[in-house]
């Protein structure tokens, strides 16, 4: 609303207020899945963010009937919803509300990444005094969470952060052995190096994540193919992409060889072979597109290790019905969850592979890697940040400081205008 009697009418229409209320939730648990997806770049994150801050200055604007509409939408207890009401409460310095909030994040653990997400979309200026208190509670939780909201803000916790990777909450031990990699913390690769052996999964992966990003080659492998040997593991994806993108493709062949001998290895094999970005896996990929279920991915796979957007340049097809819903006959087979190619273009093998063969002659040698059409630079994977999709981005991010260990992650979940911000800051060369 930009109006004087458009506040008006928003501050004291109870319709106009709830809708503001599910709008903002709505938003959020979109945004969930829109920031890991494979179609989404920064723009299109830009306008989601942009909606989803307009909800919120109307909830704003609402005062203490905002505030109600929060709490009532809490009932739902969803990830959008807890951000809103947890987002409008910080915005508004409402102690007694973050209170609540924080208290909740405790008790409900699908509260938590929600949370954290309202602490990190959070303003400085609103977080003012609120991050130092977390970062100081006795509670692990509210210590993990302003570790998060430092994170999102690009903002190094300091000295703490040693003392929460030995503590006795594998939450916080957890939080804080990602942050180590993330802040660029190079005075503390001995102690992520040290956590290997952590009873905790997480906590394993994440020391082996960010020894890695802080310069460390060999010693957290080890720990990365734990990872990727566990099926359907929650880190797997993270692990199998980072330990391809540190081996070459000779290194990388027999995980390849592994991973495609796994029952339905293939979507792994797939990914995994736009990760090591040999130009001798195009031929393959390009097969693989004939398989409905895994057309979109080897596309994206393509496009990763090429460059090359399918849509711009004419190599997507329409897909037929029974592409789009191969088990429509069958109603046993119905899968409610979501599909995670969703958005991706639908490749065209056969003028995708005539496109390849003129073009193949300007591509990196066989054996050499190629990211996005180059091999990975820094003025490349910056320009990658700045305009690829999202889990190019990931990718782009992590070479960043693979080629220049101490350098701080970027965030690519972070609110998109704060994201353009750092991005017109960070240094071409």
């Amino acid at each position: 609303m930009n109006t004087v009697a458009g506040t008006f009418v928003s501050a004291s229409n109870p319709t106009v207020v709830a809708r503001h209320a599910e709008e903002a939730a709505l938003l959020c648990s979109q945004r969930f899945f829109l920031v890991r997806a494979g179609h989404v770049r920064l723009h299109h994150l830009r306008r989601l963010d942009d909606r989803l801050a307009a909800h919120l200055d109307g909830l704003g604007v609402a005062g203490e009937a905002g505030s109600r509409a929060t709490d009532e939408a809490l009932a739902n207890l969803g990830p959008g919803e807890v951000f809103a009401s947890f987002a409008l409460a910080l915005d508004n310095r409402d102690d007694r509300r973050i209170a609540h909030m924080l208290a909740l994040a405790e008790t409900v653990a699908d509260a938590r990444e929600a949370s954290a997400l309202a602490v990190g979309w959070a303003s400085a200026q609103s977080l003012r005094g609120i991050v130092g208190e977390l970062l100081v509670s006795p509670e692990p939780l509210r210590r993990a969470i302003g570790i998060a909201a430092c994170d999102f803000h690009r903002v190094d916790p300091g000295g703490m952060l040693a003392e929460a990777m030995s503590d006795a909450s594998a939450l916080l031990r957890a939080q804080a052995l990602q942050a180590a990699g993330d802040c660029g913390r190079q005075d503390l690769v001995a102690r992520c190096i040290a956590a290997l052996g952590d009873e905790d999964a997480a906590c394993r992966f994440w020391a082996a994540r960010s020894a890695v990003l802080l310069g460390e080659r060999q010693k957290p492998v080890p720990a990365l193919l734990e990872v990727v040997r566990v099926p359907g593991g929650l880190f797997r994806t993270q692990a199998l992409e980072l330990l391809l993108q540190l081996a070459d493709a000779a290194r990388a062949a027999p995980l390849l060889r592994t991973l495609v001998a796994q029952p339905e290895g293939l979507r792994d094999t797939i990914r995994a072979v736009g990760a090591v970005g040999d130009v001798q896996a195009v031929p393959w990929l390009v097969e693989q597109m004939a398989e409905p279920a895994l057309a979109r991915l080897a596309g994206e796979a393509f496009t990763t290790l090429t460059g090359v957007d399918l849509a711009w340049n004419d190599l997507e097809r329409k897909p037929s019905q029974q592409m789009l819903a191969p088990d429509a006959d069958d109603p046993e087979a119905a899968d409610v969850a979501m599909d995670e190619d969703e958005g991706l273009p639908w490749p065209d093998p056969e003028r995708l592979m005539h496109w390849w063969e003129a073009n193949a002659s300007r591509y990196p040698a066989a054996g050499e890697r190629c990211f996005m059409g180059q091999p990975p630079s820094w003025p490349h994977c910056l320009r990658v940040l700045r305009l690829g999709c999202q889990r190019q981005r990931a990718a782009a991010a992590a070479y960043l400081c693979l080629l220049r260990p101490g350098t701080q992650l970027f965030p690519i979940g972070a609110p998109a205008w704060r994201q353009e911000r750092w991005l017109a800051q960070m240094p071409e060369e």
